[in-house]
């Protein structure tokens, strides 16, 4: 055991030792090393082992012993959300699933779980390891973040290098694309056209399929497929056993794009004239 500010804490091991069920709340990236090392070791026969991402365990970086009931409850919200709509009385919708499954007690371990959590108070659906895996890498790369980091940067060039001010192409660009995110988020994309003006909506219908046509959506589903394969796995977990040179080297290439700095000094102008 530890001393931290006042308080006696059990180590991993410990901690391991005496729990029925085990969380495994770690970076994707580092929760293989982290099982065998801390967890596996220690874990007493016949416990349970949960997930709230499935791509370690899908993805085969992590093989659990077999007596092992193996879920999944993936919140649809980070952490911190998580946590507050629990502390406010709320909670997060839950994906739950089982894995293995020895004793055919998994998947009530999940649900019992994510209804500790607070997502009972919204809902459950059921999944499993391979659709939330797959379904939120791609996600994230071709829509969430890389998708629409990209739109957001290519919307912006295409303003300035026709002679537009930057501060008009980071207003029209990203500034207000999360106005729009939010109708969706509250009326879905339907109702966020009967939200926006006229204008804006007729532009929506009849341009929005030409920036995203066919190109993009073969390059969606080559992403897709990479995914589902484990290519983008195995390239992740390489990328991590490398030192993540290659992912720090073109954080700061995308960190020097000039919407970083306009963005920055408009931020900072509006927080001021709050």
């Amino acid at each position: 055991a530890v001393q931290a500010d006042g308080l006696l804490v059990m180590d991993v091991g410990d901690a391991v030792r005496h729990a029925d069920l085990v969380m495994m709340l770690t970076p994707d990236e580092r929760m293989p090393e982290i099982y065998a090392r801390e967890v596996e070791p220690h874990l007493r026969e016949n416990a349970a082992l949960g997930f709230a991402h499935g791509f370690a365990y899908h993805f085969q970086k992590l093989i659990p012993r077999a007596d092992l009931a193996v879920f999944l409850v993936a919140p649809k919200g980070p952490g911190v959300l998580v946590r507050q709509r629990y502390q406010q009385g709320g909670g997060v919708i839950c994906l739950v699933a089982a894995g293995q499954d020895p004793k055919d007690d998994a998947r009530r371990i999940a649900q019992s779980y994510a209804i500790a959590i607070g997502g009972g108070r919204i809902g459950l659906m059921d999944t499993t390891f391979r659709d939330e895996a797959e379904t939120d890498l791609f996600g994230e790369q071709a829509v969430l973040c890389g998708g629409a980091s990209e739109l957001i940067r290519a919307g912006f060039e295409t303003l300035v290098e026709a002679g537009y001010p930057p501060e008009m192409a980071y207003f029209e660009c990203c500034h207000e694309l999360k106005q729009v995110v939010d109708l969706i988020y509250e009326h879905g994309i339907a109702g966020m056209r009967g939200e926006i003006s006229n204008t804006a909506e007729y532009g929506d219908l009849t341009r929005g399929r030409r920036v995203i046509g066919p190109e993009v959506r073969r390059a969606m589903r080559e992403i897709l497929e990479e995914v589902r394969s484990g290519r983008f796995a195995d390239e992740w977990m390489a990328e991590h056993a490398a030192g993540l040179s290659k992912m720090r080297a073109l954080g700061e290439r995308d960190a020097g794009h000039p919407i970083e700095a306009v963005g920055a000094r408009l931020r900072a102008a509006m927080r001021g004239a709050d």
